[in-house]
This record gives structure tokens, sequence and C-alpha cells, in this order.
């Protein structure tokens, strides 16, 4: 059996085999989603994982940020 774990699209977290929902769009991307949260926030409300502070991408960006505001002080 092929153990393979895919990240959620949105927010980034790991989606166990047999979990989770796919969502293909008409162009053949392919999305996966660990919840339907994640599902709504992407594909309906149109939101951007980058400002939404829950996710990972989120994270991403505000360490990233705080890291050149630090940078900037010294």
């Amino acid at each position: 059996m092929v153990d393979t774990t895919r990240k959620c699209s949105f927010c980034g977290a790991s989606i166990e085999p047999g979990t989770g929902k796919m969502f293909v769009r008409k162009d053949g991307t392919i999305l996966f989603f660990d919840t339907n949260k994640c599902y709504k926030n992407m594909i309906e409300l149109k939101r951007v994982a980058r400002t939404t502070e829950w996710t990972e991408k989120a994270a991403i960006e505000k360490a990233a940020r705080l890291k050149a505001a630090e940078k900037k002080e010294e």
C-alpha cells in the first residue's frame, strides 16, 4: 500500500489518506483540502491563504516581515 500524505492547498496542513476533499477546476488544476473550512475560504469566499491569519502561509509571511523589521532596527 502506498503511503502518500498530501498538503492542503489552502492552509498547508498534511492530509491523511482517505480523508479530506479533492476539488478539480475546469482547467484541470487539482486542489486538496483537509477541512470544509479551507474549502469554503478558498473556493466560495475567494480568500488568499497568505492574508488569512491561521494558515501556514500567513505564518511564514509574518515571520519574514518580522525578520525584515528586526534587521531594519539594527
